[in-house]
């Protein structure tokens, strides 16, 4: 699974979780690897300076994304070389996830959570069935991170400029979650899909829940 930032991924990621379908989240384990003693921390320090770290070891958001989409367009050099020190250690962390679950159940359904697979895909030491994109509108996607997030428009949109397009991420994708839509709708949509894939679901909450 992909999408645009702020297009409701994580919205459908844990109506996956609420079917029974284990998702392998790559921010949650960006976030891991920002923790101190990740061996990503020397890495980014070496190349971004001391100011991303904070005075307990673990790397300071703000700091970084400063230095990384500081501008409007970003700063291509910064992005690339924060990509080729993160993600090595991503691919690890995914892997070890995913063994940890299919030792667990070895019938167990995947997914792989990847906000920059059309960035990274034909990189990646995995593949998959299928790919779903989760999409919105710009304007949408602008709005829930400055009313979310606490970004301004400016920051919003030099996020955004430095992903993938929507159309990019259509073309690797097997099917195309409306991220616009109310979240009953937006349920029903990957009920469906999961349907059409014959991935057994175990659905046991009412959608009513996360309004």
């Amino acid at each position: 699974m992909t999408g645009g930032i702020a297009a409701g991924k994580s919205t459908v990621s844990q109506h996956l979780r609420e079917c029974g379908i284990a998702v392998i989240d790559y921010d949650e384990l960006t976030h891991i690897l920002q923790e101190p003693g990740s061996p990503a921390i020397m890495l980014l320090e070496q190349r971004f300076g001391p100011d991303v770290i904070d005075a307990d070891g673990r790397v300071d958001r703000a700091a970084l994304a400063a230095r990384v989409f500081g501008g409007a367009q970003g700063d291509n050099t910064a992005l690339a070389d924060l990509n080729a020190i993160m993600h090595p250690l991503i691919d690890q962390l995914a892997a070890e996830a995913e063994r940890h679950v299919l030792a667990v159940n070895p019938n167990a359904v995947i997914v792989h959570d990847i906000p920059l697979y059309a960035d990274v895909h034909e990189h990646l030491p995995v593949t998959f069935d299928h790919v779903m994109t989760v999409e919105a509108p710009v304007s949408t996607r602008v709005q829930r991170m400055m009313r979310t997030r606490a970004m301004s428009r400016e920051q919003a949109l030099a996020r955004i400029v430095n992903q993938a397009t929507s159309e990019q991420r259509e073309q690797l994708a097997d099917a195309v979650i409306d991220g616009n839509a109310a979240i009953p709708d937006m349920d029903c949509q990957v009920d469906q899909l999961l349907r059409s894939w014959h991935v057994p679901m175990a659905a046991t909450h009412a959608p009513s829940e996360r309004l």
